[in-house]
């Protein structure tokens, strides 16, 4: 079961490599946050399957620090991109808190 584990956290390191070409051609900066959302997610799951692989409560606990960055980083820009379409020409940067 071990080797499966390793196994899957490698093929989870390639679909991040296919992210990574998403984050540098995407076309608008929604698919790149959903590319960089790509990254958290799998990186909770490879940080578990290696904590699973190798007996190590401790990748637990990074996989959960991981999953709250990610969330928090998906809130932040949710909120950095919401323009109201009634106003003038609002900058991202003037939407207010």
């Amino acid at each position: 079961m071990t080797s499966l584990s390793l196994i899957v956290a490698l093929i989870l390191l390639l679909t991040i490599a296919l992210g990574l070409i998403r984050v540098l051609r995407g076309p608008t900066p929604t698919d790149r946050m959903l590319a960089a959302q790509l990254f958290g997610t799998t990186a909770v799951a490879i940080l578990l399957l290696l904590g699973f692989a190798t007996h190590s409560p401790v990748m637990t606990d990074v996989a959960l620090v991981f999953a709250l960055l990610t969330a928090v980083a998906a809130v932040t820009f949710v909120r950095r991109a919401e323009v109201d379409p009634m106003a003038p020409e609002q900058d991202v940067d003037d939407v207010p808190d």
